[in-house]
């Protein structure tokens, strides 16, 4: 595709796009169809966006900010009728039909041969025949999720949930009610809508959802307008913090600061907000703790016994096919994985991954060894 079509679909001159080829903006033929990925954000295009060379543009799906304190957020951001709707727990997908086949971007614009396969059997194709501007933006849960693995959900493999509705070409998404009445037309699996509260009182309703679904081991909330008139905004519960800090020091060494601090910074904007006693904080300070001590010296301990550190997982598929290409997929996303030989199960094959944490391995080990930090 020339570089002025690009340019003249994102409404961005042809001198900077070139400049941008091969550091930000990355051509891929694989798999299917070809197209250019946005790797970062730049010049207002979010990243993650991607132009088909069909011609058709599919965004990156806006990142949402998030809520620390929750009360003055609410008061801030919205006016009339607030959504609140649960936040679930794992990895965005945008799936969307070229030249009639269903293909699933990942949030970096990568299309995932697994997410494919799966959006493939989920999705009634239906909905892009009757609706072929269409893109569904959501996000894959699940058990046999090879990217963020919870069994948190009613599911046994993995699920696309929708939770939000956009278009080809177009920036604006759809938002609330348009979203599940769309689901609910063709059957499609969608985020839960738990109520919707007049902003000025919506903190005090809210609360107890936040603390309902934290019991629950549930991620979240994500609070929308319902006139899809301001931007929605996240708000996360102590519990799946904790179970964060957990994962992410369990591989602590292949997690960014950023990702663990942010986490503990929620937790004390949330203690204070909740007018916690100095009993309730010292029980979640305990909880924090445990999240962040536990995992570590267990990992510690499994490289004092010369063991592999190394996070499993594992995908169900319908084809051995798409478990070589997703192989091929974590590869070009520079991850290291061990697949295991496919067993037969009913409807197709099960795989187990074992993904290589190898910063957290070769510094633990280096640490065994007598190396200073």
């Amino acid at each position: 595709m020339k570089i002025s079509r690009v340019a003249e679909r994102l409404g961005l001159p042809k001198e900077r796009l070139s400049e941008l080829q091969e550091t930000i903006v990355k051509e891929s033929d694989w798999p299917p169809p070809r197209l250019m990925r946005f790797d970062k954000p730049v010049s207002g295009v979010e990243a993650g966006t991607v132009v088909f060379y069909t011609g058709e543009v599919v965004y990156g799906y806006p990142k949402i900010k998030r809520a620390m304190l929750l009360e003055p957020a609410i008061k801030r951001q919205f006016t009339g009728i607030v959504a609140v709707e649960e936040k679930m727990n794992g990895y965005n997908l945008r799936a969307t039909s070229i030249d009639g086949e269903i293909v699933a971007l990942t949030r970096g614009g990568y299309i995932c041969p697994f997410s494919t396969e799966v959006v493939r059997d989920r999705i009634d194709p239906e909905v892009f025949r009757d609706h072929p501007e269409i893109v569904l933006c959501g996000e894959m849960v699940g058990p046999e999720n090879p990217y963020v693995p919870k069994s948190i959900y009613p599911v046994d493999s993995a699920e696309f949930v929708l939770f939000d509705i956009a278009k080809k070409n177009s920036r604006v998404t759809q938002g609330v009610h348009p979203t599940h009445d769309l689901a609910e037309e063709y059957g499609l699996n969608v985020t839960p809508l738990l109520g919707e509260f007049r902003a000025e009182g919506a903190y005090k309703e809210i609360v107890p959802i936040v603390r309902d679904l934290g019991k629950r081991g549930r991620e979240g909330i994500v609070l929308k307008d319902v006139s899809n008139e301001a931007p929605p905004i996240k708000y996360t519960c102590s519990e799946s913090n904790c179970m964060d800090l957990e994962h992410a020091f369990r591989y602590y060494n292949d997690y960014a600061s950023d990702f663990i601090v942010s986490r503990v910074v929620r937790e004390g904007f949330q203690a204070v907000e909740w007018g916690e006693s100095s009993e309730e904080i010292r029980a979640r300070a305990a909880r924090l703790g445990e999240s962040i001590l536990l995992p570590l010296a267990d990992t510690i301990r499994r490289k004092m016994e010369k063991e592999q550190i190394a996070q499993s997982v594992q995908i169900r598929v319908k084809r051995i096919q798409t478990a070589k290409d997703f192989e091929q997929h974590l590869r070009r996303m520079g991850i290291r994985a061990i697949f295991d030989i496919p067993v037969p199960d009913v409807d197709g094959y099960v795989v187990r991954i074992e993904k290589m944490v190898m910063s957290t391995n070769d510094k633990t080990q280096a640490m065994i060894d007598g190396q200073l930090w």
